[in-house]
């Protein structure tokens, strides 16, 4: 596994890390046995990022990875996210006080005394826009309770607000070949600024795997069932904002573009990997299994030129304008 250096954090992570809702049981059917299966597998494999949330699963997921980082000499860095627990809620997860119990909630259940990233979790624009939380990391990062902070946000308005301050170590955002906007709108600044850019969403939910049809279904308690419409929150964190059935529609199209050797899900990672300004990306996995096919995005060769503009194209002319909820 080949590794990145995390923006001004200063530390080498895998360049494939693990996304860890799914084991949180927020979604989908992953038993605890499972979700430590999974996070052997990716340790086997040289995965040292994991990024989880305190609300997922309340608070299973983190949890979980502390229960299996006991057994490990090598620790992961683990990030983890704050901003939508459910006590005491929006507005009032913003203030100090709040934000300093869910963050020593989270070093709890992870069993640290400090913790390596803590990242705002998509949290409203009018929030970022103010300052004030980035003024309570400030103090919590001073009180030594957190080591870096950075932001996950929906939206590239949201990511330009963040990188107006400078001590902001990472954005995490939605990219991948079905939603490309970030490559012209935040790329730059963020190397400028040395800002690490963490992928989630690499495979859109799995619709650039190529393996999902429109007769595809999915468990009553997955995602992509009960926000495919946006229900639950925003559209974009559900097959990248596209309509399921386009959805498969494009990745049906995109089939012919996949390289010998390479399968779909194989390239849409790799293709993300091409872009230097990318720190860590991190596909989830329901299952041991998944973890080999992602984990070899990072020794695969770069697609060539050539197959990277025809991409571009793909999403200009036949992506973006099928894309809804805030981008």
């Amino acid at each position: 596994m080949k590794q990145r250096r995390l923006g001004k954090t200063n530390i080498n992570v895998s360049e494939v890390g693990l996304g860890t809702w799914q084991i949180g049981g927020s979604w989908g059917d992953v038993s605890e046995e499972g979700a430590l299966d999974i996070l052997q597998e990716a340790t086997d494999k040289g995965v040292t990022f994991f990024d989880t949330a305190d609300v997922y699963g309340e608070g299973k997921s983190e949890r979980l990875i502390a229960r299996f980082n006991k057994n490990q000499t090598d620790k992961p860095f683990v990030a983890t996210k704050i901003g939508r627990w459910s006590e005491p809620g929006w507005p009032d997860n913003f203030t100090l006080e709040s934000m300093r119990s869910h963050i020593e909630a989270s070093l709890k259940r992870l069993q640290v005394d400090t913790l390596d990233l803590v990242q705002l979790h998509s949290i409203p624009t009018e929030v970022l826009k103010k300052g004030d939380v980035f003024d309570n990391l400030r103090i919590l990062k001073n009180e030594g309770l957190i080591k870096q902070f950075g932001v996950s946000v929906e939206t590239m308005e949201e990511a330009e607000i963040c990188l107006k301050h400078d001590d902001v170590a990472s954005l995490q955002i939605i990219f991948n070949i079905f939603r490309q906007k970030a490559i012209k709108s935040i790329f730059d600044e963020a190397v400028k600024k040395d800002v690490a850019i963490i992928v989630r969403l690499p495979l859109a939910s799995g619709l650039l795997s190529g393996k999902m049809t429109k007769a595809t279904q999915f468990d009553a308690s997955d995602h992509r069932n009960f926000n495919r419409d946006g229900q639950a929150f925003n559209v974009g964190e559900t097959f990248a904002g596209l309509p399921f059935e386009k959805g498969v529609e494009l990745a049906d199209k995109l089939k012919e573009f996949v390289p010998d050797g390479m399968t779909m899900a194989q390239m849409s990672l790799r293709w993300i990997l091409d872009f230097p300004a990318v720190s860590t990306v991190i596909p989830g996995a329901s299952s041991a299994k998944q973890i080999e096919s992602n984990v070899t995005a990072s020794e695969l060769p770069p697609l060539s030129n050539e197959l990277h503009k025809l991409l571009s194209d793909f999403y200009e002319q036949n992506v973006k304008m099928h894309i809804r909820g805030p981008y």
